[in-house]
């Protein structure tokens, strides 16, 4: 028994010398149009890695139960003014056979460790990249005057980091992933169906969240709407009034799917009136002036040409408050103060007018939507129905957004889902694409609804009826078609029990309430509508 335990340890130590040697010789590995700028081993529990994105939430317990894997730092040029930093994560034993590429968030600029190490510590090979360029996800100073790093930023960036993760893993491991999948949420949505329309041969399945898809026309929605609140001051809506049209508006239709729980079902089926808020005397947090109710109106409009047809969607009721709620996204602490604006302001200054200071007050929405589709319509917008080419080759995609988003109009991705069913017909894309609609969830995650099903930031592989990214493997490696998924909502500290779980159902359908037992529990609800 002692030799045995003895010849396992010299095994694990003999494999662990080769799979340092070997991550160190990738340092010297020649791509084209990519360098190498490190490859080394971090031991396992080792890793001192960067705050979680977006949140600045420090992390380094997370950090110390990953693995020992090899490092790559890599940079790819596809163009002369290209600079794609990139990262691929190796197991140094345990590898699954696959990869999982990362996308990103906003104008991205950074490469996100947290779902890498996810990723690394599930076994699998992962990248990600910071699509060309270092920075906040809310600035795009950095694409002034640099058109190429545009492109890279709107679809080649992600494809250069997976041509380059490719040939590491098939230097360091002397064999191709058996398959490849790639997440992103947001503006990595965008990424992840850029990728299954432009770059169909990367990934086998692709998981598509909120995404941004409709750039052009989602950041002329910022600047019409951050017109609408600002350019008279008096129609402003504070934080302070979120709360009471968030009361109003589940007071009008929370009822409508038969369970009164803050969460509605389908937002699209509330006939919420702004007008039933409008102060009868003087002015408070409880009601809006009339300036504020046109303003309401106007946001839950959404964009519009002159002959009042719809060009995007406009924000669902129910998406009002909470930490991520509107008044980060849509009215922000002051005027112009929004992520909303932020964004706006930075895609028409940096990408389309290329005039730092530009004033956004300027904007008028036929020329400056025209502006934005001649400029960057090519580059960014990723809306072509098509995906027969990903679909033939045996590709899956799988779309999901929260109801309750609100910094992408949740039914722009029906939108999208519905023209690849109008341009492939719904027995073909019923083959390879699904789209799940999650109620009471906000932005990629957060919300009064179950927010936790293995989607992008939360990725989870192990269980096909609890997480969207487990089964979308199961689809592509067994055939194994997704049906309902049961999503949890779990406390911020306490992971290991769910305090509420309902059936996300494939759109159209939606879960009902079955008329007894406890709410919380997705067995008392059952998926209805049209049959998929």
């Amino acid at each position: 028994m002692r030799r045995t335990m003895m010849g396992c340890v010299v095994l694990m130590l003999s494999a662990m010398a080769f799979a340092d040697d070997s991550c160190a010789k990738l340092a010297a590995l020649k791509i084209p149009n990519a360098t190498i700028i490190s490859a080394h081993t971090i031991e396992g529990g080792s890793y001192a890695g960067p705050p979680e994105p977006f949140t600045g939430r420090d992390i380094s317990a997370f950090y110390k139960t990953l693995p020992a894997f090899c490092r790559v730092v890599a940079e790819a040029r596809p163009s002369a003014d290209s600079d794609i930093k990139l990262e691929v994560w190796l197991p140094a034993s345990g590898w699954n056979g696959k990869l999982q590429g990362i996308g990103n968030g906003g104008f991205a600029g950074l490469i996100d460790a947290k779902q890498l190490g996810q990723a690394v510590k599930a076994g699998y090979a992962a990248t990600a990249t910071d699509t060309g360029h270092t920075g906040s996800p809310i600035d795009a100073g950095w694409a002034l005057g640099h058109p190429e790093k545009v492109i890279d930023f709107g679809h080649r960036g992600i494809h250069e980091m997976t041509r380059v993760a490719r040939a590491v893993i098939q230097a360091f491991y002397a064999k191709t992933p058996q398959h490849s999948y790639f997440a992103g949420c947001s503006d990595g949505g965008r990424e992840a169906l850029m990728e299954a329309q432009r770059y169909p041969e990367d990934y086998d399945g692709i998981l598509a969240g909120a995404p941004a898809n409709y750039w052009t026309r989602l950041l002329s929605v910022a600047v019409v709407d951050t017109q609408a609140l600002t350019m008279d001051p008096a129609s402003f809506l504070p934080q302070s009034k979120i709360p009471a049209i968030a009361a109003a508006v589940n007071a009008a239709c929370d009822k409508l799917d038969g369970v009164q729980d803050g969460i509605l079902n389908d937002p699209r089926q509330c006939r919420f009136d702004p007008a039933a808020l409008q102060c009868k005397a003087e002015d408070s947090d409880k009601c809006l002036t009339a300036a504020q109710v046109t303003a309401l109106k106007k946001l839950y409009a959404g964009l519009r040409d002159a002959s009042g047809n719809e060009l995007f969607p406009g924000y669902v009721p129910g998406a009002e408050d909470g930490p991520g709620g509107w008044g980060l996204w849509i009215t922000g602490p002051a005027p112009a103060k929004s992520l909303m604006a932020f964004f706006g302001i930075n895609y028409f200054s940096n990408m389309v007018y290329e005039k730092a200071g530009w004033d956004y007050k300027t904007f008028q929405l036929d020329s400056g939507l025209k502006a934005a589709e001649e400029k960057t319509g090519d580059a960014l917008n990723a809306i072509d129905p098509n995906l027969k080419t990903f679909k033939d080759r045996g590709g899956k995609l799988i779309l999901y957004h929260g109801w309750d988003d609100p910094a992408i109009a949740a039914p722009n991705t029906i939108n999208y889902y519905s023209s690849v069913l109008a341009r492939m017909g719904a027995q073909e894309a019923d083959s390879f694409v699904r789209l799940y609609m999650a109620p009471g969830v906000q932005h990629c995650a957060g919300g009064p609804g179950p927010d936790s099903y293995g989607q992008v930031g939360d990725l989870t592989f192990t269980d096909p009826k609890g997480s969207l990214a487990a089964a979308l493997e199961a689809w592509v490696e067994k055939g194994s078609v997704p049906s309902a998924i049961t999503a949890s909502k779990f406390g911020d500290e306490d992971r290991g029990h769910a305090t509420m779980t309902r059936p996300l159902c494939p759109y159209p359908q939606v879960a009902k309430f079955k008329g007894s037992g406890d709410t919380n529990d997705a067995a008392n609800f059952s998926c209805e509508g049209e049959k998929k």
